[in-house]
């Protein structure tokens, strides 16, 4: 049987999603957790890969077991009772056979937060930009970037990828209390891409970049016309969204 394992992390503690050599990562956390609590190995594919010290409100991963009704019932409490306090078990979905969490996923949002001051208990969650930002602006270029499809100029020079089109559906900036929250929504993200366009818009509030500019920035193609890649620690992926018909009653 194919499950999708739906859970959530504070990357701080973490280098990353994938497993890597003499490093922590979440990727290797969940395994062993399912590996022992499972009596076999468990490898898990995720929905994507997050960097070091990012996090994630809710992440998916498939992986392949034969469970008794009574495990997979409890297999949810197991996790979240053998894991420390930075990982969080959501749900377990039976899925269908072929169903991938990565491949059929339609559209993943990510979230940026922003403090503008300095918030000592979420230090590693917000980062902080102490100079006040124009919000109008920022929502302004924002929507620039869904009137585009090749995003070359917010990707990781050297990335091994095939294309840049990405389909963004959604780009909005947020007002709160305490700060400000970006969300933004696509079919597909491109390596270090929403830090880049963060860290974009950001220099916008900031009145270096104009709004105009946007365009002639994602036109350029070029990396080193865009802005500044933003901390890992305001960068949380919050949904990922799938059709109905992989799921299983």
């Amino acid at each position: 049987m194919r499950y999708f394992l739906t859970f959530a992390y504070n990357g701080t503690p973490f280098h990353g999603w994938q497993r890597q050599p003499n490093a922590s990562s979440v990727q290797q956390t969940l395994e062993e957790a399912l590996s022992t609590l499972l009596r076999r190995e468990i490898a898990l594919t995720a929905a994507g890969r997050t960097d070091t010290g990012v996090h994630a409100q809710k992440m998916v991963a498939h992986f392949e077991a034969d469970l008794s009704a009574e495990k997979e019932a409890n297999l949810v409490h197991l996790l979240n009772r053998y894991l420390d306090e930075n990982i969080a078990i959501h749900d377990l979905l039976r899925v269908q056979p072929d169903a991938h969490a990565r491949f059929d996923a339609t559209a993943r949002t990510y979230e940026y937060h922003l403090g503008y001051s300095k918030q000592p208990f979420k230090q590693g969650l917000v980062y902080g930009v102490p100079t006040a930002l124009d919000i109008d602006k920022m929502n302004a270029a924002a929507q620039i970037l869904l009137e585009y499809q090749d995003f070359e100029a917010f990707a990781k020079k050297h990335s091994d990828v095939k294309t840049f089109l990405c389909d963004i559906s959604y780009a909005r900036w947020e007002s709160k209390e305490q700060g400000a929250i970006f969300t933004i929504t696509a079919n597909r993200f491109l390596r270090n891409m929403v830090r880049a366009i963060v860290g974009t818009l950001l220099e916008v509030g900031r009145g270096k970049i104009s709004v105009e500019e946007m365009h002639q920035i994602i036109q350029s193609k070029e990396r080193g016309e865009a802005g500044y890649s933003v901390p890992a620690c305001g960068l949380y992926l919050t949904e990922i969204h799938y059709p109905e018909r992989i799921y299983t009653p």
